[in-house]
């Protein structure tokens, strides 16, 4: 991963939801260099690579790579790139849509979702 791809997913990810507050970062070459600290600078965020909770920042990412990679990736058999990305993408909105997670009441995330809307809007 090299720092024009990262600044570019960057400005992609700022046009499309606004900028955010703090921006934690690893404190690789990509993140510390001139392209994605200028970045930051001139959107008006903060870059935080202090390390401090760094486990819990990537804690719930690394759990939905680690039931990607097991529950479809290593289960199919991928040669080209279209077949990794419906692969993926099918996992996903299984994922999003139908698996239950305990963490949820074993809800799926998008019933998990709408339930809280449903509840806030009753308050």
């Amino acid at each position: 991963m090299d720092a024009d791809f990262c600044v570019e997913a960057l400005n992609e990810a700022i046009a499309k939801h606004g900028q955010p507050e703090t921006m934690n970062t690893g404190q690789g070459s990509q993140f510390s260099g001139s392209a994605w600290t200028t970045t930051l600078t001139e959107a008006g965020v903060r870059n935080s690579m202090d390390g401090r909770g760094r486990y819990l920042d990537n804690i719930f990412i690394e759990r939905l790579w680690r039931s990607l990679k097991q529950e479809a990736i290593y289960l199919e058999e991928i040669n080209y790139g279209f077949q990794a990305r419906r692969v993926i993408k099918d996992w996903i909105a299984f994922y999003n849509t139908e698996r239950p997670h305990s963490a949820l009441e074993r809800l799926a995330p998008d019933d998990a979702y709408w339930a809280g809307l449903n509840e806030q809007k009753a308050t």
